[in-house]
């Protein structure tokens, strides 16, 4: 096994697997191809095929059938995250709409298609995916564009969790182009986005004629200077898989300097992370999405440290797992989505305290992980 579990911890693992099993099987018959993003009352009305194909999010539910399939053997979690894939080629059509979350997109619809099937369609997709990204790429800061319109020098931190596509396009083309883009826009972010106390911002706001920082205006968290706790797991996790991709110290470094700042935080809280661990103390908003992607980053920075230090990241994983799962997981297999108190952003209504669609799938990699069921979609 990969990571150090005691008894009760492999037990849990393996009773929420077995729930999990229960629960994906019933929601892959119900669900079926539709895009789901947020349940309501326990169900996933809304179908991202039809009203946003460009959203963000949408490469979430093949990556969890995927990874079920890994996991499982069973063609009907293949065929409907395969009919997905197919569906995302409207993006393509699109293409303005695109920004730079065309990783989250593509790895785990496309990439995991082509990783675990060889399926070449699947294969020139990730490809096509990982050029747009890499075409936003600004040679002179040295960073990779995260939106479009107006905005040609803001960078989000999420994007550490896109540039494993350009990581895998070097490998499959064995072009370094893709990695030097990749490695240019860490090495950025490290700079500017990530605190010396180990928080991070969320948005930093590049000269894009320089790369000089301009600014750090709020993002999705309460403030400029506040630390929007999704954020600072996207940095642990994307700065973790940095380091798996290139063997830079520095890169695992930053992820476990970051990753510490994190569980400090939301060791305060029982294991659930605040919105944002620098807003006010009332009102009070939670983010349990954070926790479960903290959660598969702590899990992969185990991966990479000395027998000693495995557990006290694997045991960090753990309690942010159990914690979500004793407060806010609904099991039951006739009702949508596993997940519930996910917020989107600190100042949104529409998207706080919700079940979100990403919350599910960091969940279940994370378990999948624990038992050395998962396949790496990153």
């Amino acid at each position: 096994m990969r990571y150090p579990l005691k008894d009760g911890e492999r037990i849990w693992a393996e009773e929420t697997y077995a729930k999990i099993q229960k629960k994906l099987k019933a929601e892959c018959l119900r669900v079926g191809s539709k895009i789901p993003y947020i349940a309501r009352n326990g169900v996933y009305e809304e179908d991202k095929a039809e009203t946003d194909i460009i959203w963000w999010t949408n490469g979430f539910w093949p990556g969890m059938l995927w990874q079920m399939y890994h996991a499982m053997g069973e063609e009907m979690y293949a065929d409907t995250a395969r009919e997905v894939e197919e569906k995302l080629d409207k993006a393509f059509d699109i293409y303005t709409g695109l920004h730079h979350d065309v990783g989250f997109m593509w790895l785990h619809s496309a990439v995991a298609d082509y990783r675990i099937t060889g399926n070449e369609r699947s294969k020139a997709r990730g490809l096509h995916a990982a050029h747009l990204l890499a075409g936003r790429y600004n040679p002179r800061g040295k960073f990779i564009r995260s939106w479009n319109r107006d905005r040609s020098g803001w960078v989000i931190v999420d994007s550490m969790m896109n540039i494993p596509l350009l990581f895998w396009a070097k490998e499959v083309l064995g072009d370094p182009r893709f990695g030097f883009v990749a490695e240019d826009h860490a090495d950025t972010l490290m700079k500017y986005t990530v605190r010396t106390d180990g928080s991070c911002n969320h948005v930093i706001v590049l000269d894009p004629e320089t790369g000089e920082l301009l600014d750090t205006p709020a993002g999705q968290g309460y403030a400029s200077g506040s630390s929007w706790s999704r954020g600072q797991t996207w940095a642990i996790y994307g700065y973790a898989l940095a380091y798996r991709h290139t063997g830079k110290q520095e890169y695992l470094d930053t992820a476990k300097k970051v990753a510490h700042y994190f569980i400090a935080q939301t060791d305060r809280t029982g294991g659930i992370p605040l919105v944002d661990f620098r807003a006010p103390k009332e009102p009070v908003y939670w983010d349990t999405t954070a926790g479960m992607c903290a959660a598969c980053g702590l899990l992969e920075i185990a991966e990479h440290v000395p027998e000693l230090e495995k557990e006290f990241y694997t045991d960090a994983a753990l309690k942010l797992l159990q914690a979500a799962d004793e407060r806010y997981c609904n099991w039951n297999p006739d009702e949508d989505s596993i997940l519930a108190m996910g917020s989107g952003s600190y100042a949104t209504e529409h998207d706080r305290h919700v079940p979100i669609i990403y919350g599910d799938y960091y969940l279940v990699e994370a378990v999948l992980r624990l038992l050395d069921k998962d396949i790496l979609l990153w």
